[in-house]
């Protein structure tokens, strides 16, 4: 086995933002070398990695040298040149996950259709060339309203989907490739981390709950365990281990996906990274999903998933109407809560609805830490100076 710890062997990261500076930390506990490569110059993983280095991840050549001059290679978001990725894979580098993985992944139309050649449930779609053809698709009722519209490329954090309604809806849509979904009415949104290393074993965490805000559509809270049946939880964990294993992932894998009313489990989409779903077992799990994902991409044994409390984790966003350095308004308040952790990313600068942080409550008793987590949500504020 190689040896990681307190040695030269150096770990490249593609993606300094916050996801990244929480891999640090575990990097750090192991004393693990790392290389991180953003094209921000205030990045958050700016502060915690031996070598920081600034440029475009899309860019081939940037990608390709920054790999060229590091052990293994592992990313914390999408957004990069899969050219340059095979690459260095063909001359013998370790991309984990693979070029191939994120190649299925990254274009949500092609994720979509690889769902369906292996029989995984998901929700039926119809994929188009561009804003054009679903208009004409729509005007002869091969598509009806309402639906669910993605665009194929470049969405991120609820960017690149929205619920169309009514023809005018198109209007305000991004041109470009993208997906009719059917809207189906669920009752649950759920989420599995899957961690699998080289060696094929796979394990996964325990079913996720996301509750949304009812108006702006994003998540407010995240609930482990989900308030679910045991039979669903059990069907939703069985699920993403047949999509872990169709992906032959290696690292992290975040399985977002659909309850319907009849208690069936459609697979909305997935992550190859650690996610924002996974940041409760930080604090609420025996193996966090950052430990987890550099022991499956070192391919080293997989820790333990099971949580040692219940864990509900809130997004921190910049508050409307608030732009500018930030202030986190009321952190002591929440401080002094019982059980109340919160993780500040990094970013100086504020807008409307950026992640900024997240908190994470843990108590012995779900509905306990769901209470405390209202109060969190209501105390703190993501404001500009």
């Amino acid at each position: 086995m190689a040896n990681y710890f307190s040695s030269e062997f150096t770990l490249g990261i593609l993606g300094g933002g916050q996801l990244g500076k929480m891999l640090l930390y575990e990097t750090r506990k192991y004393d693990i070398k790392t290389k991180v490569l953003d094209p921000s110059s205030e990045a958050p993983c700016r502060i915690a990695c031996n070598t920081f280095v600034q440029g475009d991840l899309m860019d081939f050549d940037t990608v390709y040298s920054f790999g060229k001059d590091v052990d293994l290679l592992t990313f914390e978001i999408e957004g990069v040149n899969i050219e340059a990725l095979e690459k260095l894979e063909n001359e013998g580098l370790q991309v984990y996950p693979s070029s191939i993985t994120l190649r299925h992944i990254q274009h949500k139309g092609k994720q979509k259709e690889f769902y369906k050649s292996h029989e995984i449930p998901t929700s039926p779609f119809r994929l188009f060339e561009n804003l054009e053809s679903l208009s004409r698709a729509i005007e002869i009722n091969e598509v009806e309203f309402p639906f669910v519209w993605k665009s194929c490329t470049g969405g991120y954090d609820g960017k690149g989907v929205s619920i169309i309604r009514s023809r005018k809806d198109i209007d305000d849509l991004l041109e470009g490739e993208c997906i009719a979904e059917d809207l189906i009415p669920f009752k649950n949104e759920l989420a599995v981390i899957v961690a699998r290393n080289p060696k094929g074993e796979v394990i996964t965490y325990p079913v996720v709950e996301m509750e949304f805000h009812p108006e702006a559509n994003q998540v407010e809270y995240v609930i482990c365990p989900a308030r679910i049946d045991e039979n669903v939880a059990h069907k939703a964990r069985k699920v993403a281990e047949k999509v872990s294993n169709a992906f032959s992932h290696v690292g992290l894998l975040a399985v977002e996906m659909f309850q319907t009313e009849e208690g069936d489990i459609l697979v909305n989409e997935v992550a190859p990274r650690p996610h924002n779903s996974g940041h409760y077992s930080i604090e609420a799990s025996y193996t966090n999903q950052f430990e987890q994902h550099l022991r499956a991409i070192l391919n080293l044994p997989l820790g333990k998933t099971d949580s040692k409390v219940g864990g509900i984790m809130v997004n921190l966003v910049g508050a409307e109407g608030h732009t500018g350095d930030v202030v986190y308004k009321n952190i002591e308040k929440i401080l002094a809560m019982e059980g109340v952790t919160p993780h500040i990313y990094g970013k100086r600068q504020t807008r409307p609805f950026r992640k900024m942080g997240h908190v994470t409550i843990v108590n012995e008793r779900l509905s306990e830490a769901r209470k405390i987590a209202e109060e969190v949500k209501n105390s703190i504020k993501v404001i500009s100076k």
